[in-house]
């Protein structure tokens, strides 16, 4: 079996019909199956699973790699290489031996369940051909190109609501780990989006491990802030100034850094290194007591904006943080239509998914609107579930 055939059951799903157990034993329920990724290191990101055994279940956010079989680690030397440290799970086909990190601690496996008729997977292999192919290639894509009107303003308002819900859902799932404590939940959150996409993992895991009580003791001092952030980051040197004045601190509040190794640096710009993001975030929590509070008690957009701009971070970063960190949480307490106005009045988000809307002659004229169609396009186009959305229903009535 090739192994892109495996991507492409984790990323569509289609192993949902079945129950899926770690080699220990315990049950793995699937929150999301992250997002695939097409450059060197693990195969997918963002990933959170629930392992479910007698007596606890635990959440787990983070990296999963998949191979036909687990001596395939081997194979492709990943036990040398630290990149791969951070794997919440190695999924294969076959688990013929026991794989560990660099650190010599073993990775949990799971034998992926999925159906195995034959003609199916022979179909599955041809599908996972064209996995990542633009929108355009797709039979709905052709059909819009013809009609754009065939994907409606009601199926917009639709995605929305349902991606606002699906947010709110793991606000809930924040919340719960958090003890309800709303304050770092967002911490947390915006620690995630603070990462951009590329180090959102290894940045939430920066914010877990740095409790924003801790933070907030120093919070007058931008040197001790950006002192315990980079020292927790794994990234601070110990011939930088700031280390002594981390490792002063550390044992202070019994602190422990995450592995440097989760950072990511391939392709990133200079601007967006990790270091220069973590001097970034350290100064917003400087600048701004009681960050949380003011952001959920305004709705006007230019304060919103003022409220997360720092020097180096430009106005399209900050929508980023409005969009993914702040409207979320609004939506959570309940300001429902003052979230929703808050994204009609920003400007669309400009990625890779909304260049395949543009190109297919959708307008995109704000933030409800990308948004919408990004839902759309991670919920049904990327997964195959196009008998779930209003477009293919709207292309069988005219066929008809």
């Amino acid at each position: 079996m090739p192994e892109i055939l495996l991507h492409y059951i984790w990323q569509r799903g289609i192993f949902r019909a079945f129950p899926q157990y770690t080699t220990d034993g315990r049950r793995i329920e699937v929150l999301s199956v992250g997002k695939h990724n097409t450059n060197a290191g693990p195969d997918f990101s963002d990933v959170r699973l629930l392992f479910h055994s007698d007596d606890r279940t635990e959440e787990w956010c983070g990296n999963i790699e998949i191979h036909v079989s687990s001596s395939d680690w081997f194979k492709h030397n990943h036990q040398s290489d630290p990149a791969y440290d951070n794997i919440i799970l190695h999924v294969v086909r076959k688990a013929d031996k026991v794989i560990y990190n660099t650190r010599g601690e073993s990775i949990v496996q799971c034998e992926l369940r999925y159906p195995d008729e034959q003609d199916y997977l022979t179909q599955l292999l041809s599908d996972a051909k064209l996995m990542d192919s633009p929108l355009a290639t797709h039979r709905c894509g052709r059909f819009l190109l013809q009609d754009p009107s065939l994907l409606t303003n009601g199926w917009r308002q639709t995605m929305l609501q349902r991606r606002l819900e699906c947010k709110k859902q793991s606000i809930e799932r924040l919340l719960a780990i958090t003890h309800n404590h709303w304050e770092q939940a967002f911490y947390v959150s915006l620690a995630h989006y603070f990462g951009f996409h590329v180090n959102g993992v290894p940045f939430e895991q920066l914010a877990i491990n740095t409790p924003l009580a801790c933070l907030q003791k120093h919070r007058n001092s931008l040197k001790q802030l950006t002192a315990i952030l980079l020292g927790q980051s794994g990234l601070l040197s110990q011939d930088d100034e700031l280390y002594r004045e981390y490792a002063f601190l550390q044992v202070k509040f019994g602190l422990q850094p995450i592995n440097a190794a989760m950072w990511k640096r391939g392709r990133i710009r200079p601007q967006n290194a990790p270091e220069t993001r973590i001097r970034q975030f350290a100064q917003l929590l400087f600048q701004s007591e009681f960050l949380f509070s003011k952001l959920m008690d305004t709705d006007d957009v230019d304060d919103l904006r003022q409220l997360l701009t720092v020097k180096g971070l430009g106005r399209e970063s900050v929508d980023i943080l409005i969009i993914n960190a702040v409207i979320p949480f609004k939506y959570a307490r309940g300001k429902h239509k003052q979230a929703v106005d808050i994204l009609l009045n920003l400007p669309a988000e400009k990625n890779s998914i909304i260049r395949q809307w543009l190109d297919l002659g959708q307008a995109v004229k704000n933030a409800a609107d990308s948004q919408a169609l990004i839902h759309l396009y991670q919920t049904c186009c990327q997964t195959g579930q196009c008998l779930n959305c209003d477009v293919a229903y709207q292309i069988f009535l005219n066929a008809g």
